[in-house]
């Protein structure tokens, strides 16, 4: 077990088999479950909520962790984070709100109302609360994902030196990402509203 768990890929590729055993399993033992409509949309929602946790959890680690904590590192330790932390959590990052939109999007395509949340329910037949309430999640996390690749990570290229910029440039450029990243925090617990309890409050 130790070597399994010694090892983040291993660890990761038996954490998704379990998943899928799981999904899997009770589709088959069920009929009532199947490889029908909502068991696909079951695998997009968990894949959705999964790229959401890795987005999320990692805008909130940038600005309760690592933004604060900062200017208490001696400046001989932060190469250590700018060269080799922060952009592989940038990585992840940015591709965990690339995979949360696309996600989500799929999400509400399968369920059918994919238009008609996006135009907070003024193209339907018919109006419900519904529309509105997840489709101004949908666009706080458009508005997210969009500063995570066009703001926030040009300007954190700029900052930790990864493409080539005058000096003056990367105070300019971390602070534009620092704010834009801060940005993004004020509009995740909103967004998240509408994530978490659409479901609950309209089924």
């Amino acid at each position: 077990m130790a070597a399994i768990l010694s090892n983040l890929r291993t660890t990761v590729h038996i954490s998704i088999a379990l998943a899928i055993l799981f999904f899997v399993g009770y589709a088959l033992a069920y009929d009532a479950i199947g490889f029908n409509g909502a068991f696909w949309m079951a695998v997009a929602r968990w894949t959705h909520v999964v790229a959401g946790i890795m987005w999320i959890g990692l805008l909130w680690y940038f600005n309760f962790v690592q933004i604060p904590t900062m200017p208490e590192i001696p400046d001989e330790q932060k190469p250590a984070i700018g060269k080799h932390i922060a952009p592989k959590a940038l990585f992840w990052f940015r591709w965990g709100a690339a995979f949360t939109v696309l996600t989500g999007l799929l999400v509400a395509y399968l369920r059918g109302y994919l238009v008609e949340v996006l135009s907070f329910g003024m193209i339907a037949d018919t109006y419900a609360a519904q529309y509105s309430f997840i489709g101004i999640g949908m666009w706080l996390a458009l508005i997210m994902a969009f500063n995570v690749w066009f703001v926030i990570w040009p300007n954190q290229k700029i900052a930790l030196g990864m493409v080539e910029a005058d000096a003056d440039a990367k105070p300019k450029a971390a602070r534009t990402a620092m704010l834009f990243s801060r940005t993004n925090t004020l509009l995740s617990l909103p967004m998240l509203v509408a994530m978490a309890g659409a479901q609950t409050l309209f089924g």
